[in-house]
């Protein structure tokens, strides 16, 4: 039987694999795109990792042609290295700031946004500078 983790679990896998099957954003290296993005999901709140994606979505879709694979994935894994930085920040409130807004993230993925920016609330999920290096 499925706990209610292991089902919260699977949705947010399958919110994640729709961003990036919607926008063939692995590119021709599934393998290694895939593997790197276990690693993040091992690392990182689900909702920051799509915040993520979709923020380096829209900063990409004016470069042609569009970056796609794991160099993609390495500038979605930059800003998810930001936010952990300002969540440690002394300076800065509880909260953290997406360059979305709730309404732009659902009209480019089609998903409710409350699960993904329910992540820039809780910056305590974002994991400490040692386990990003």
């Amino acid at each position: 039987m499925k706990t209610h983790q292991d089902i919260r679990q699977r949705i947010h896998h399958q919110r994640i694999r729709h961003i990036v099957d919607s926008y063939l954003l692995a590119g021709d290296q599934a393998s290694p795109f895939d593997t790197y993005l276990s690693e993040l999901m091992g690392e990182y709140a689900s909702g920051l990792i799509e915040l993520a994606l979709v923020e380096t979505l829209a900063k990409s879709w004016l470069t042609i042609p569009m970056q796609r694979g794991v160099p993609f994935l390495s500038s979605a894994h930059e800003r998810l290295k930001q936010w952990q930085q300002e969540a440690a920040s002394e300076s800065t409130s509880n909260f953290l700031f997406s360059s979305l807004s709730p309404s732009q993230f659902s009209q480019i993925t089609g998903l409710e946004p409350s699960i993904a920016f329910s992540a820039l609330i809780s910056p305590a999920a974002l994991p400490t500078q040692s386990a990003i290096e």
